[in-house]
């Protein structure tokens, strides 16, 4: 709801008259307004009609749910590859190379796919977008399920690439433009809910499906195909986002989508206030002799520092290592001494259920405390879970237990240490577990021939003989549970705040002419940094060790927690009109007290 005035037009909104109060709670209503006697007339003599309050309509909410299946898939598939990596590793004979271009392709498409989803948002559309996008994802799936070769696997991983990145840029966008203002945040932010979700699900379906080992990556990855055609079949039946329809001209059909998402006629201010601003944009448009968006963002400063705070969030969310979490969440619960692999992929789906979780507790709290607060306190949040981590990993590593014994003559004899002989990814640990004690270590090469043991020995055998232990890619240490509590920190902090915000906001701080395209920058920046994250995270690990990388995230999440505090204003309660004036003027809008004061006057006004 608008809180600006017109210098000749009066806005009176259903407040009691004695106290500023709401008649009914702001969360569920929304207030129709009307249009009293000019600023100069005698207001308390011809006092305004107040209005009946209007309920938000269901189709607003039927609206978002087939829109964040969108995220629901985004979320699926990024949880769902870990475990169904295990699983095609051995089917398809894939060495290190082809793992990395396999979980790396969907990936890259999508950050392509992203940029070239701007400008597709400005020529058919939101719906059409998002259709076509829930269509190519169902076809990569069912290719994905049907796959006989890894040439098969990599073409159906990079088409749901393309559907990722043109839905994860989208989504956000249609319901911005869709949704009434007070509930704008909190259903832009049940969209990153789906993808944690969609997260939580695929572990599940991992852990379930871990026991066939034949076809078990098969049903994984194929029943992606179920979401992506309920949306597609969805979306045939919504309308098109009104703000765009504008855009287009089509206002009478601009008018009928706002009369059914705001549950009532009374639309008329909402749509002028769209139209003058599609029509300023266009004049504008005109007098710069339609210059290309993209010079046209950059050489307009204020949309410029929307763009750089935009895409600034977007690589905090990815470089602060949310992704070293949910793409390896298993191999980090190996590395804090869980050796089981069944019970390391259940665990990684109870990080995931923990990341949905408390992605609800953001939705809940979007539009009462506000964007701003959520996010800084989401990151110092994520600040102290990331030294949580470090300091576990370190204590691991300088108390690694020694290599004792030799039982080979090669590279894998050499090493003195635990924490050294599974820093080669071609060497593995075997010992002999006495209680909690590890006595008679040895560092030999890894076996091609066995699911998992020694290439000679005492872990050259499947299975191992009883008191044996052979730990590949992890060490025994007293310290796992150190590991296990900054994982779920890290998630229960990160997910109400740094998970959805970062969506929430991009899909707030545009003007309509810049919108498709900034959201575009900012998701591809999302997803090249994904990209890097996933690529680098394991040799990091390697180079820097495992607890130097957990300390170089803590010196990279200080320095967005600086960032965000200079430059992110707050964007409750604004219509995205306001929104647009936020960044005009002070190249800090975070500590603007122009901003500030804007919204503590909102807050009071009942926002």
């Amino acid at each position: 709801m608008s809180t600006d005035t017109d210098s000749d037009d009066i806005e009176f909104e259903a407040f009691s008259m004695t106290e500023k109060r709401p008649l009914v709670p702001e969360s569920r209503m929304e207030y129709q307004t009307v249009k009293a006697t000019p600023s100069h007339a005698n207001v308390q003599d011809d006092p305004p009609k107040q209005t009946v309050p209007q309920s938000t309509p269901t189709f607003v909410y039927t609206l978002s749910f087939f829109a964040a299946i969108g995220g629901f898939l985004f979320g699926y598939d990024t949880g769902v590859v870990s475990g169904a990596m295990l699983l095609l590793q051995p089917e398809f004979d894939l060495d290190s190379v082809w793992e990395e271009m396999v979980v790396s392709a969907t990936i890259l498409f999508a950050s392509i796919f992203a940029l070239i989803g701007g400008p597709l948002n400005d020529v058919i559309g939101r719906k059409g977008v998002t259709v076509t996008a829930s269509l190519v994802f169902t076809g990569g799936a069912v290719l994905l399920g049907v796959a006989q070769n890894k040439i098969m696997l990599l073409i159906g991983r990079s088409i749901l690439g393309v559907g990722i990145g043109l839905a994860s840029m989208t989504v956000p966008v249609y319901i911005a433009e869709c949704a009434p203002a007070h509930l704008r945040g909190r259903l832009v932010t049940v969209n990153n809910l789906f993808i944690t979700g969609g997260q939580f699900v695929a572990s599940v379906l991992d852990g379930g499906f871990s026991y066939d080992k034949k076809n078990g990556w098969r049903w994984m990855l194929g029943l992606a195909a179920v979401p992506s055609a309920v949306q597609f079949f969805g979306f045939l039946f919504l309308p098109e986002s009104p703000r765009w329809l504008i855009k287009r001209g089509r206002v009478n059909e601009a008018r009928q989508v706002l009369q059914k998402c705001r549950g009532t006629t009374d639309v008329e201010e909402e749509l002028n206030k769209v139209r003058e601003l599609c029509d300023e944009d266009q004049r504008i448009m005109e007098e710069t002799g339609k210059e290309n968006v993209l010079l046209k963002i950059f050489r307009t400063p204020s949309v410029r520092r929307a763009v750089l705070v935009g895409s600034g969030l977007q690589l905090i969310q990815q470089v602060s290592g949310i992704n070293t979490v949910m793409y390896y969440s298993a191999t980090i619960i190996q590395m804090t001494g869980i050796r089981d692999t069944s019970m390391a992929i259940w665990l990684a789906a109870m990080t995931a259920g923990v990341n949905f979780v408390f992605t609800i507790l953001g939705v809940w709290l979007v539009e009462r405390i506000g964007r701003r607060p959520l996010i800084l306190g989401s990151l110092t949040g994520v600040l102290l879970s990331l030294v949580v981590l470090a300091v576990g990993f370190q204590l691991a590593a300088f108390h690694s237990p020694p290599v004792t014994l030799t039982e080979s003559k090669d590279t894998c004899s050499t090493y003195s240490f635990c924490q050294h002989c599974i820093e080669d990814s071609h060497c593995g640990f075997c010992y002999t577990e006495v209680g909690k004690s590890t006595v008679n270590g040895s560092c030999v090469a890894v076996s091609s021939n066995l699911t998992s043991g020694a290439v000679q020995g005492r872990c050259n055998a499947d299975p191992l003989p009883r008191g044996q232990v052979w730990a590949k890619g992890f060490c025994p240490t007293d310290y796992s549970w150190m590991g296990l509590l900054g994982l779920v920190m890290y998630l229960m902090f990160f997910a109400p705040g740094m998970g959805p915000m970062p969506w929430t906001i991009n899909s707030e701080i545009y003007p309509l002419w810049a919108r498709s395209t900034g959201n575009a920058i900012s998701t591809a920046t999302n997803w090249i940094f994904n990209l890097c994250v996933a690529m680098s995270f394991l040799t990091l690990t390697k180079s820097i060790t495992t607890y130097g990388t957990y300390w170089l995230f803590v010196g990279i999440v200080f320095c967005g927690l600086v960032f965000i505090m200079a430059a992110l204003p707050e964007t409750k309660g604004r219509s995205l009109e306001e929104v647009e004036t936020l960044f005009q003027g002070s190249l800090c809008p975070g500590f603007s007290r122009k901003s500030q004061y804007s919204h503590n006057s909102l807050q009071s006004d009942g926002h």
